[in-house]
């Protein structure tokens, strides 16, 4: 419960949009609750503060840990409020994690009052990262709303998250191969994009990548858009029914990208 009162005032969540300049930098999708293999995403890529990261959202519901991955995140930030970033997921919202387990959870170990508590902390999460001018980071997507950066500097916040507008956006758009600019999402929430719009979006505004999470991708990154956009999902093996792989993305001083893979755990049979 400290941490979380804490971390309401925090000085990044008061501003949706963090500009980043530090080198080498880590980058993460998906956790969803699956504690293990947070720990071993930093053993590969360095404990905090050994390397310097920021995590695109949806640490919450699906998985059976959503409690210890998400106090250890805050804490991490707290700790190292310069080094450790938080982005909001669609998963950092009541209406969703009230039914997808990270209620449940909180009500089975504590109580109702805490979830609410962390509700409000969602509430004001950054929601948007930009490194060196050059990379967006986001956890679902670009939006047909989205025509000047300054529009996310300038989200209200702390905030729910409505079912349509650029916030909304933020978070639950998939990019589509076979899309050309906008489509319906098969979510039933905001949009999927072509590489059309990726491409479009990039050359206005001067930059070379957009970096996102949201959606289970086999090898745990997946580029779109002939690598103008880049999906990465940190969760392997998610909620036990895929056999996908977890990623992270490294970027040093001069913004190259590299990839650190996370396999499945070993299922290894359980002799008495």
């Amino acid at each position: 419960m400290s941490i979380l009162l804490v971390y309401l005032y925090d000085k990044d969540l008061y501003v949706t949009y963090i500009f980043l300049f530090i080198v080498f930098k880590i980058f993460s999708g998906d956790i969803h609750g699956q504690y293990t293999d947070l720990l071993r995403l930093f053993e590969y890529g360095g404990f905090p503060p050994q390397a310097n990261y920021l995590f695109l959202g949806d640490y919450v519901d699906h998985g059976k840990q959503s409690l210890e991955t998400i106090c250890l995140l805050l804490a991490y930030k707290i700790k190292y409020p310069e080094k450790f970033f938080l982005l909001r997921g669609n998963n950092e919202r009541a209406s969703i994690n009230r039914i997808y387990g990270f209620y449940d959870e909180c009500k089975c170990w504590f109580n109702v009052r805490l979830w609410k508590t962390f509700t409000e902390s969602f509430n004001c999460l950054p929601v948007a990262a930009l490194v060196d001018d050059k990379i967006l980071c986001m956890h679902g997507g670009l939006s047909p709303d989205l025509t000047n950066l300054d529009q996310i500097r300038n989200l209200p916040r702390p905030t729910d998250v409505l079912e349509h507008g650029l916030l909304c956006d933020l978070l639950w758009p998939d990019p589509g191969r076979e899309v050309r600019g906008w489509e319906m999402n098969d979510h039933g929430v905001s949009y999927t994009f072509g590489p059309d719009k990726v491409s479009e979006f990039l050359t206005k505004h001067d930059m070379d990548l957009v970096c996102r999470a949201h959606q289970v991708v086999e090898d745990g990154y997946e580029f779109f858009a002939n690598r103008q956009l880049v999906t990465i999902f940190s969760a392997p093996n998610y909620c036990g029914e895929f056999d996908n792989a977890g990623a992270m993305m490294s970027v040093d001083e001069s913004l190259m990208c590299s990839f650190q893979i996370l396999k499945p755990a070993d299922k290894r049979p359980k002799f008495l």
